[in-house]
């Protein structure tokens, strides 16, 4: 029998069809307090971005309030329940009207818990809720910690997972949602500005990013904000990073307002992407790494 070479490369662009997609992240400034004007200003950078073709968006952390509450009470007043709250009805309005996937951050209010969410809508509708799961610093002192773990969102283009910002900092968590076969992680984030770091980055988050797209082999899309607000100065440094570990839109910089885009196809992120046999969910060692990482019953990855 003839032997035949096979080119994975061009395997690859010949099959590269599945699941193309548009991905956007927004990056802005919001006005703390003041949800009337960070509402207008989110559905006018969609709508901008649906005009250039995105069909799944993510959004800031907290990008409907501000970040820098100063009391509990404060942060009530602020926050609105998802799905029923005008923000996310908004959301949902424009996600139908423009057929798009939308993930944003919200202040979330459930009977008298508070919770930093992201709130994840469609043509559809309502789709889901993630709770940010680690709470940083002072926000241990106004939201309660997430009680939905990490959940995958199935949809038309693909597999979604979405995280908040300090969440970034746990590999259990980029795993988790690797582990539920997902295709693209979006990340709504509010990173705090640290000088002198190399590379010209604000926050050391955007190599995080980095690393979990490369460790997981799917997409991520990271929306940070920019500005200051009451003595806090946050960094942008948005991003868009492909399966493979590498940034395909950003970062960009740490003062405008922007919207960066990326075409991807989803479906690579289920393919073997370092070489023909390596695969950095299927290669692990968990027979190793029980005693070390706990009962691994919950272990059920879906094809990829």
């Amino acid at each position: 029998m003839m032997s035949q070479e096979i080119n994975y490369a061009e395997t690859k662009r010949i099959k590269g069809k599945e699941s193309e997609v548009k991905v956007a992240s927004i990056q802005m400034e919001p006005v703390f307090g003041n949800k009337k004007i960070n509402l207008e200003k989110t559905l006018r950078l969609i709508n901008e971005a649906a005009d250039h073709g995105a069909q799944i968006i993510v959004l800031p952390e907290l990008c409907n309030t501000g970040y820098m509450f100063n009391s509990r009470a404060e942060a009530f007043l602020l926050a609105e329940e998802v799905p029923a709250g005008e923000t996310s009805q908004a959301w949902i309005d424009v996600a139908r009207k423009r057929k798009l996937y939308i993930a944003a951050g919200i202040a979330e209010r459930e009977g008298n818990d508070l919770y930093n969410s992201s709130v994840f809508v469609g043509p559809e509708g309502y789709i889901g809720t993630h709770r940010k799961v680690c709470l940083w610093d002072e926000e241990k002192m106004f939201f309660e910690p997430g009680n939905l773990g990490n959940q995958v969102f199935h949809t038309p283009y693909g597999r979604i997972s979405l995280l908040i910002c300090y969440d970034m900092w746990y590999p259990e968590q980029w795993r988790n949602c690797a582990l539920g076969g997902a295709d693209i992680v979006l990340v709504s984030t509010a990173w705090i500005y640290y000088p002198d770091l190399p590379y010209g980055v604000g926050n050391l988050g955007v190599f995080l990013g980095i690393s979990a797209a490369l460790c997981n082999n799917y997409f991520v899309a990271v929306a940070d904000r920019v500005g200051t607000e009451r003595g806090c100065r946050f960094p942008g440094n948005s991003l868009i990073i492909d399966q493979g570990g590498k940034p395909i839109a950003g970062p960009v910089g740490m003062e405008e307002e922007t919207v960066i885009y990326a075409d991807i196809n989803m479906s690579d992120a289920r393919r073997n992407q370092w070489t023909e046999f390596a695969n950095p969910i299927r290669d692990r060692r968990i027979d190793l790494w029980g005693s070390y990482i706990g009962d691994t019953s919950f272990d059920r990855v879906l094809p990829r």
